[in-house]
């Protein structure tokens, strides 16, 4: 009897935490879904690295394909502004980046992979924004792409190639004739929170739930946060990148609060 009633507490933190894991939860995605009247959504992720998709932003393209928001699903495209090959494995990291985007639920037809001598994988040089405006246009103005997701200017790892990205993004829409595609940049948090694991989503649905009593007018800052069946998926797309899976990455996706929570801001060209 007393080591049941010393194993109550425990039980019920397990239970709470597990009905935490167990529902996803949004707020004010519906901006990265806008849309005129009378057209759907049409959003454009924009990476540089086959993997970039599913190790950062899962959690949003899982939330707006899902069909649980408030607003229409919206027909979501991915470019890859190159084939990751510093390692020569450029083929296989393709191939992967599809079967990746096939467990994302991202259609084959909405897919564009670029492979350019000047913008090839490349950890010590940023790529040119203009080169990257121009290679965007194109695939932006023929699906009348209404928002642009990408990375921030600190590039969640730092990488040189994701920071070239939203200047690129920003570059692009700033020549470009109104109505305007919305630029998102996925934001970059402190190393201290960044691997949290399981703890991330559950601080962060905290975080909206105080939020959401206390500034019921803030709708600036769009949030999707998994639960562990889009977790489950996310790392099941991260399976896919297989040629990429050595040790410091299986870490990565036990502990990476990208793979659960994603929050967004807008860029202002």
């Amino acid at each position: 009897m007393l080591e049941t009633g010393r194993l109550w507490l425990p039980i019920l933190l397990l239970s709470l935490i597990w009905a935490f894991l167990s529902q996803a939860a949004q707020k004010d995605l519906s901006l990265l879904a806008y849309a005129p009247p009378d057209e759907v959504s049409n959003i454009l992720l924009l990476t540089a690295h086959p993997d970039d998709e599913c190790m950062f932003f899962a959690p949003t393209l899982l939330g707006l394909l899902d069909g649980s928001g408030s607003y229409p699903r919206p027909n979501v495209h991915s470019i890859c502004l190159s084939v990751g090959n510093a390692d020569g494995l450029g083929g296989v990291r393709r191939r992967e980046l599809e079967r990746s985007l096939d467990v994302l639920g991202i259609e084959e037809r909405h897919r564009w992979v670029v492979d350019r001598p000047d913008l090839q994988d490349n950890f010590t040089a940023e790529w040119d924004p203009r080169t990257i405006a121009d290679v965007l246009r194109p695939y932006v103005l023929d699906h009348r792409i209404h928002t642009i997701l990408t990375f921030d200017h600190h590039g969640i790892s730092s990488h040189p190639n994701h920071i070239s990205l939203p200047k690129g993004a920003a570059h692009l829409v700033s020549t470009l004739p109104e109505p305007r595609p919305r630029v998102f940049s996925l934001v970059t948090v402190p190393l201290y929170s960044k691997y949290l694991g399981p703890v991330a989503p559950l601080t962060a649905k905290l975080a909206l739930t105080v939020a959401g009593r206390v500034e019921k007018a803030s709708t600036t800052t769009p949030v999707a946060v998994s639960d562990w069946r889009a977790y489950a998926r996310a790392l099941r797309a991260m399976t896919q990148h297989w040629s990429q899976l050595v040790w410091f990455r299986w870490l990565y996706v036990a502990f990476s609060r990208y793979m659960w929570v994603n929050e967004w801001v807008e860029v202002v060209p």
